[in-house]
């Protein structure tokens, strides 16, 4: 989590990167990585158009620099090392040293230039995902440019023409590259008001994406299809996600991209919420209407904005309840209801450390502590303050505080509920459940089935 020592370093750390030496300006733009998996301090501009930045979950901004009235940015792609959750980390591909790449900010009418710089072992491109542009800065190789080879450096060019949320990722070997973790977050501000774009008082983004890694292992499964075992939000999975920490009141806007290969169903707790754009813009007042889950398909964005106005901690998380668990074997049989104590006897015989699993469920699983594979994190996990959270995945927590600072995203720690108002056992007397009284059924419909004796088109 985002410590407020790390999260005042971090801030200073940002601002500095943004500067750059004049000898620089006649070559590209520095280079500026990242590794750390913590999320980093919202990146303040300190040239070009004022804008209110956002904050990338387990993610930062990539500095930039201005050329001539030009905003210059520099991607690199790269192999790298990304710790998705403590104590298990993943070789993916990514760019200035992280999966997903730093997110790209600029403000609507900024002509932008992005240098990117290929050190992948192949060739590789850049589409922006839903932007307007000439048609020769699509980034489909071999399509509207030839591929960068390796060891190239290509420079991208065109003016921001709409305020929205975008992606980036390759057109080249897509389903290679992209499976590797190859993406990235683009975020347009609007320049000057917009009757259709809020001010908010905090402004967060990440990105849905999935891996196939094997129990032990380090590198994804780039041929998988459906059959993912790790569901992540920027390359993160529970409990290595960070909180979104807020301040009672504020008005928060969430941006999710989904480049996975499946639909996600967002569920918040606590609140209701208004999806206020999409990938296609903003969505007017008249067109949007209050939910509590909204589905985000392959490909697409949702903006989903609300008042904090119920403290709390409050679980958001995506509702395909199997994309909240860790890596999992998709084969295990089921077995509650299986009495086989007879049988886990005779098996101790011949396997001293044999344990009978799953049948009274799975959440006994949690504080057996098995031993597991190095470079392997539990499949149900996270401790919360009573106990074990029984969860992994595309989790996280809204942490809603009436004394959280503006501009503070540090962890407040857990809710301190007041008195009486939390759950509880009961231990005062239990009343006999009344029962309907049961009458003699009537006697069954008889149905009878007819089936074509030839199959006609």
């Amino acid at each position: 989590m985002l410590s407020r020592r790390n999260f005042f370093r971090n801030a200073v750390a940002a601002i500095s990167a943004a500067t750059v030496g004049k000898t620089a300006l006649a070559a590209l733009p520095e280079l500026v990585t990242q590794t750390t998996a913590e999320t980093q301090a919202p990146l303040i501009p300190n040239t070009g158009r004022p804008y209110n930045p956002v904050v990338t979950l387990n993610g930062w901004t990539l500095p930039w620099r201005m050329n001539g009235g030009v905003k210059e940015f520099h991607l690199v792609a790269e192999p790298v090392v990304r710790e998705m959750a403590p104590g298990f980390k993943a070789h993916l591909w990514g760019y200035n040293g992280q999966s997903p790449g730093p997110t790209i900010e600029v403000v609507e009418g900024d002509r932008v230039r992005i240098f990117v710089t290929n050190r992948l072992p192949e060739r590789t491109s850049i589409h922006w995902h839903g932007q307007r542009l000439p048609n020769g800065m699509d980034g489909v190789a071999g399509l509207t440019q030839p591929a960068i080879q390796p060891g190239k450096t290509f420079v991208y060019e065109f003016v921001a023409r709409r305020a929205g949320t975008f992606m980036y990722h390759p057109h080249s070997d897509d389903m290679t590259q992209m499976a590797m973790g190859m993406m990235g977050l683009w975020i347009t501000h609007p320049k000057g008001g917009n009757p259709h774009i809020a001010k908010v008082d905090r402004d967060f983004c990440f990105l849905l994406n999935a891996y196939d890694i094997e129990p032990g292992s380090y590198t994804p499964k780039t041929n998988t299809m459906l059959d993912f075992n790790l569901w992540s939000w920027n390359s993160r999975i529970f409990p290595g996600i960070d909180t979104l920490n807020v301040r009672q009141g504020d008005r928060v806007r969430i941006r999710v991209g989904n480049l996975t290969m499946t639909n996600h169903p967002i569920h918040m707790h606590g609140h209701e919420f208004m999806v206020t754009g999409t990938d296609g813009g903003a969505v007017p007042p008249s067109a949007r209407w209050p939910e509590v889950t909204t589905d985000i398909g392959v490909g697409q964005m949702r903006q989903l904005e609300f008042v904090a106005n119920e403290p709390g901690d409050w679980a958001l998380h995506c509702h395909k309840i199997h994309h909240t668990m860790n890596a999992m074997g998709h084969n295990v049989p089921t077995m509650i209801g299986v009495d086989h104590k007879g049988v886990a006897a005779k098996i101790n015989q011949l396997i001293p450390d044999y344990m009978v699993m799953g049948d009274r469920g799975m959440g006994d699983m949690t504080e057996m502590e098995m031993p597991i594979p190095d470079n392997t994190v539990p499949m149900m996990t996270g401790d919360g303050p009573f106990g074990s959270l029984e969860m992994g995945g595309m989790v996280s927590v809204i942490k809603v505080r009436k004394n959280q600072k503006p501009g503070d995203y540090s962890d407040p720690g857990w809710y301190q509920a007041p008195k009486d108002s939390r759950a509880h056992e009961w231990k005062g007397p239990l009343a006999e459940a009344t029962r309907q009284e049961t009458t003699e059924s009537k006697a069954a419909t008889e149905v009878t089935v007819r089936k074509p004796s030839e199959h006609q088109h």
